[in-house]
């Protein structure tokens, strides 16, 4: 039984950090495992400009513990009057690793995102030219339209679309939930990739669901059936190149979660590599763990993959994590799923 592995510090290619007095809270305790994260722009008001970009840059930085490295690939939020020079000046000059897409309406801090996909074209077309990544939230927001099919019917009418008139542009089809988006990612050619998170690995519906609902497992896109879950198990621990993590961890404070609104969004950034750790050995796959976590993700953003390395430790006992941390504002949640955990991260 393997009761170690030493492997590339890893990498969050989809991470949420806020701001103001949250900051400091969340970039440190993801610089604890991660090495870089692309970092969400979808702040209020977004980051739409470069102007925000550098500024938003400069205050993680600052929020960071003098003890602490950690690099943020910083995005650009892309809505329907975003310029295709800015893009190119940011992408050009290493402002920017990706723009992001948001469908507007489709998830915290959207609203700004795009109706008229026809509209972003030229900036599409400015993305491939240059070798920009687009990072996309793929659901619809059409209400006719079963939140737990949004995902399938963004693949069918927006994102075939988009990759079909764009052939070169590299995408990443963030944080995805289903067993058709796996299909569609695997069989499509070596320009589109997807990220999946801690917590759809972790969990399905029914541990959202059944037995009342627990807010602090509810996310967006929201969590599918079982079946949608072992598809995704199966493509990140398959070593595929094209299924990279992305923890979309998103802090809410427990105030917001457990509310009427119950906004959407797991804080996995505390303990997604002890939970990942678990899940691979449950598969017997923790040699593809440092392929999912370190590898992957870096080659398709075509960056170095990370000369530091880490531990991780697997205890006899469970491993024990506070349930919450202390904030300014209140407490925030630490996800956990149905299950124990028993690797431990250690620094090598």
């Amino acid at each position: 039984m393997v009761k170690e592995i030493v492997i590339s510090r890893p990498d969050d290619w989809h991470l949420h950090l806020r701001d103001g007095d949250l900051l400091p809270i969340t970039v440190n305790e993801t610089a604890k495992s991660f090495a870089r994260a692309i970092i969400m722009p979808n702040l209020v008001p977004p980051v739409t400009k470069l102007t925000h970009v550098k500024n938003y840059k400069q205050r993680i930085i600052k929020a960071l513990k003098p003890n602490m490295s950690f690099e943020p690939l910083m995005t650009l939020y892309m809505t329907e009057e975003t310029n295709p020079k800015e893009i190119e000046e940011g992408f050009t000059k290493g402002l920017i690793s990706a723009v992001k897409l948001y469908p507007a309406g489709a998830t915290t801090n959207s609203g700004s995102g795009v109706r008229n996909f026809e509209k972003i074209q030229p900036n599409l077309e400015m993305m491939a030219k240059v070798g920009c990544p687009l990072c996309i939230h793929g659901e619809v927001t059409d209400n006719s339209i079963d939140i737990f099919d949004r995902e399938k019917v963004f693949i069918d009418t927006i994102l075939e679309k988009i990759r079909t008139k764009n052939p070169t542009l590299k995408v990443i089809l963030e944080h995805i939930t289903t067993e058709d988006a796996v299909e569609y990612v695997s069989s499509a050619n070596e320009n589109l990739a997807a990220t999946i998170t801690t917590h759809h690995l972790a969990i399905n519906r029914n541990d959202l669901l059944a037995g009342g609902i627990k807010p602090h497992f509810y996310c967006l896109p929201v969590v599918k059936r079982e079946s949608h879950r072992l598809a995704l198990v199966k493509a990140a621990t398959s070593g595929s190149p094209k299924f990279f993590l992305g923890t979309d961890s998103a802090p809410h404070l427990d105030d917001d979660k457990e509310s009427a609104c119950g906004c959407a969004g797991c804080f996995t950034a505390t303990n997604t590599l002890e939970i990942l750790a678990h899940i691979f050995e449950e598969q017997k796959s923790l040699n593809k763990l440092e392929l999912f976590i370190s590898i992957n993700g870096a080659n398709f953003y075509g960056k170095k993959v990370n000369m530091e390395k880490i531990k991780l430790i697997k205890n006899d006992t469970p491993t024990l994590f506070p349930k919450k941390l202390a904030t300014p504002r209140g407490k925030l949640t630490i996800f956990k799923p149905n299950f124990e955990t028993y690797w431990e991260v250690k620094s090598e």
